[in-house]
């Protein structure tokens, strides 16, 4: 497993830790409550782990050239490490209503499957090779997937963090 994703685990247990699940269903007006945000990421997990196998599938890897916009966004996230506040996020990873138990519950071994999937896409394709598209960074390794969740993971951490705080005044998470 990645270092990324050995981290990405490590702070998403964490931001839950302590959290009965009235706390996780808080929310302000117009936002999503920490529930909300952790079955968001759950679905990018499992999103991810159902284009791997799409992947996995085909003769070759299903990634198509990225854009010059796709390359920037690539650099600005995968490279740079910054994760802009306020994109919407594309409507199949959005809540969806999945019960807080069964997210809480699976999270980690979701992370695990996308990891492990991610893994034998390079195994088949290559390593070097950009396997699919992520719907707005275009084609992508799967080392930069792996990155791409780690800072995806930590940015809604940070929210997560921030609502602790407000609701119920718990520290920060760690690096």
């Amino acid at each position: 497993m990645s270092e990324y994703i050995l981290r990405l685990q490590e702070v998403i247990a964490f931001s839950m830790r302590d959290m009965s699940r009235e706390d996780m269903l808080r929310r302000q007006e117009g936002k999503w409550s920490a529930a909300e945000v952790l079955e968001h990421l759950y679905l990018t997990y499992s999103a991810t782990a159902k284009a791997c196998e799409r992947c996995l599938a085909a003769e070759s890897p299903t990634a198509t050239a990225q854009t010059l916009r796709q390359r920037f966004k690539t650099l600005v996230v995968i490279i740079l490490g910054y994760f802009p506040r306020g994109i919407q996020a594309p409507a199949q990873v959005h809540p969806k209503g999945i019960p807080v138990e069964q997210v809480v519950s699976d999270i980690a071994r979701q992370i695990a499957v996308m990891d492990e999937l991610l893994t034998r896409c390079e195994l088949r394709h290559g390593r070097r090779n950009k396997l699919f598209n992520h719907p707005v960074l275009g084609a992508l390794t799967g080392a930069q997937w792996r990155k791409f969740h780690w800072i995806h993971g930590w940015h809604h951490v940070k929210q997560i963090s921030r609502l602790q705080k407000k609701y119920m005044g718990k520290q920060k998470p760690p690096v």
